[in-house]
């Protein structure tokens, strides 16, 4: 093996067939006959389809031009569901009508009425009742004020949506018993967030769709509750995080509540950032699939009617959280493993081989270019621990002595966690010989409430410092060069961006912002509904607050910028505006420092287009490789840096 220097190995995998794996990915799966799923493609332009499984092989259900999505909380989740005889329920993302499609042959037909706006009323995250009607969340935007409730809907379309639950600021997760007479589901209000605390009600459900006797059954404002759904006998189970740690609890049908997994340093539950995620499964014996995320790796337990959990054998360690699905003793499920991409996988709880059934990577990568996890744990400068996955290069040799340049990734959030698999985006860097560092900063999941609550108050202040934090590990056990280490994040992960550029100039020589915040005080009063009062918890109420959202918006310093940056946005997104990005690139241009702003038309928050995907990776390795001055192997469209002489 020649010897190249860092950053310059040759790679097969190249941007574009990342951007066709990474953009292919999943948003449910329902273990029927046949099975069926959702998933979403970049090379379509981020369309969702809905797909069977057959002996030839996967079928679209769903006919071209049809895209199933939902825009409910902007994040989206649950565009689709079934009824017993496999009929689909979906949402159109063209217009946010409501369609059902009742077989291969026939066209999805639209069954709520057509809205004054596209968008104006959106659908998601339904059931149907045995009498036929569609009980699901509406989201209403007028020109006053948005609005979430539960409405029902006769299947057929032959009446208006009717609203049964009006009584919160947001609902999720309707939930029917299988005798179609009982229904569960949750609500919560300013300022939680559904991670911080839900209520979970459950009621009668008349045939027309309406709900009596509705009653709070468990949860609160400090209390997070997540996945509600019935068994045939009555008992309503469901996760709970009152122990500091989400896990599975019931509440039987003479209403005791028992603690079913009693997990102490792992949990079941997961922040429900879009509708309709699931973490367990019923296995129709009194067994119990359920996904145990420990220090944000996941692995598929079994529990036992005797309440012993067993591991399923399986080398998959992070799971889908809109993808677990069961049916007698089958399992289905979208995992990935430190060797394999997100794989759509069907498995049987009683022994045997998995099946992978939808595989998102369309090329084998050679197993010794592959980088695989190695978990970190690091000293904070305030002496508390925080958690990374490093991905070390290979697949390359360099000239000894030399130090490998390290990408640090910050995820979004900031309340979700990276976990250790093969991340495509994550190779591109590694097999060009740079290292790369996933940081699960204080206030990311899958470490228990009180690491996910570290963040409370904090944001801007200790997130960004625990990636600094990881990078300076990296560096001073000789694995990196911090010469040539840069940030990277995308929303909330480029808040962290722009925040250690600013607030701590001397920490990374350059940074990338996808989508991120610059300005928090104008996030307070510029976003959506659903995140609306999010900073109430992670800074403070504004505009109480208004001071300390100012000192915490890197915007307001620009005179403390130094550090090349590059900023990449959607114009179309309404979570972090365009303007945020805006606002940082006239600042980098006030103070004369090298940077490019790169915009995509039709994109929101997170790219979805196949060619987005792959400009944004080949323009992050352009710019990192001028700012450092070394030449990729890879043949790249040059842009315009401002500020950068030569």
């Amino acid at each position: 093996m020649s010897e190249r220097p860092f950053g310059t190995w040759q790679s097969r995998l190249s941007a574009a067939a990342v951007a066709r794996g990474a953009g292919r990915f999943f948003g449910g799966v329902w273990l029927g006959d046949p099975l069926r799923w959702l998933e979403y493609r970049a090379d379509e332009g981020g369309r969702g389809v809905i797909v069977e499984d057959s002996p030839d092989g996967p079928l679209d259900l769903t006919p071209a031009g049809f895209n199933v999505r939902t825009r409910v909380h902007e994040m989206g989740g649950a565009a689709c569901w079934f009824d017993c005889d496999g009929g689909a329920f979906c949402s159109s993302f063209a217009d946010g009508r409501l369609h059902v499609q009742r077989g291969r042959d026939f066209d999805p037909e639209p069954i709520t009425p057509l809205p004054e706006r596209p968008h104006a009323l959106r659908y998601g995250d339904g059931v149907v009742t045995p009498s036929g009607v569609v009980i699901c969340v509406r989201e209403s935007h007028d020109t006053r004020a948005v609005t979430n409730e539960l409405v029902a809907i006769p299947a057929d379309g032959s009446e208006e949506p009717r609203a049964v639950d009006s009584a919160s600021d947001f609902v999720a997760s309707p939930r029917i018993d299988p005798s179609g007479t009982r229904i569960a589901w949750l609500r919560w209000n300013f300022p939680q967030m559904p991670w911080d605390g839900t209520e979970l009600w459950a009621g009668t459900l008349e045939p027309d769709g309406t709900i009596s006797d509705a009653a709070l059954v468990a949860g609160g404002a400090r209390e997070s509750i997540f996945q509600p759904q019935w068994d045939s006998g009555g008992a309503l189970y469901f996760c709970s995080d009152r122990s500091g740690w989400w896990n599975l609890e019931r509440i039987t049908a003479d209403g005791r509540r028992d603690e079913l997994t009693a997990l102490r340093d792992a949990e079941v539950g997961y922040p429900a950032w879009v509708l309709g995620m699931r973490r367990y499964a019923l296995l129709g014996d009194e067994r119990i699939a359920c996904v145990v995320s420990r220090r944000a790796s996941d692995s598929l337990w079994v529990r036992a009617a005797d309440g012993a959990l067993e591991p399923l054998e399986g080398e998959w360690t992070s799971i889908d959280p809109t993808t677990l699905d069961a049916r007698g003793g089958t399992v289905a499920f979208a995992a990935a493993a430190p060797g394999t991409a997100l794989t759509l996988v069907l498995a049987t709880v009683n022994g045997g081989p998995a099946r992978s059934v939808r595989a998102t990577l369309e090329q084998a990568l050679e197993s010794d270019a592959i980088s695989r996890p190695r978990p970190i744990d690091f000293e904070t400068r305030d002496g508390a621990r925080a958690h990374a996955f490093f991905y070390p290069p290979s697949g390359g040799a360099a000239p000894a002595g030399e130090r490998p340049p390290l990408r640090v990734i910050c995820h979004g959030g900031p309340t979700a966690h990276s976990s250790p698999a093969l991340k495509l985006g994550v190779q591109y860097f590694t097999q060009r010989g740079i290292g790369v560092v996933d940081v699960n900063y204080r206030g990311s999941s899958g470490f228990g409430r009180d690491y996910r609550r570290a963040l409370e108050g904090r944001w801007g202040e200790i997130d960004w410092r625990d990636c600094v934090d990881a990078a300076r590990h990296l560096a001073d056990t000789g694995a990196a060069d911090p010469a040539r280490t840069w940030v990277q994040g995308g929303s909330a992960g480029g808040y962290v961006v722009t925040c250690s550029l600013t607030f701590e100039p001397e920490a990374f020589a350059a940074g990338v912002s996808l989508y991120g915040v610059a300005d928090a005080e104008g996030l307070a009063r510029d976003t959506h509904k659903f995140e609306s009062r999010y900073l109430d918890s992670l800074v403070g109420p504004y505009p109480e607050c208004a001071d300390l959202y100012r000192a915490r918006s890197p915007v307001n310093f620009p005179d403390a910028l130094a550090r090349p940056m590059l900023l990449l946005q959607g114009l179309d997104d309404e979570i972090v505006p365009p303007s945020q990005s805006e606002a940082m690139a006239a600042a980098l241009a006030h103070k004369g420092v090298p940077h490019a702003y790169l915009t995509f038309e039709g994109e929101g928050h997170g790219f979805r287009n196949a060619a987005t995907i792959a400009r944004a990776l080949e323009s992050e390795l352009y710019f990192v490789s001028r700012i450092f001055g070394f030449e990729p192997a890879d043949a790249i469209e040059p842009f315009a840096i401002s500020g950068l002489e030569g």
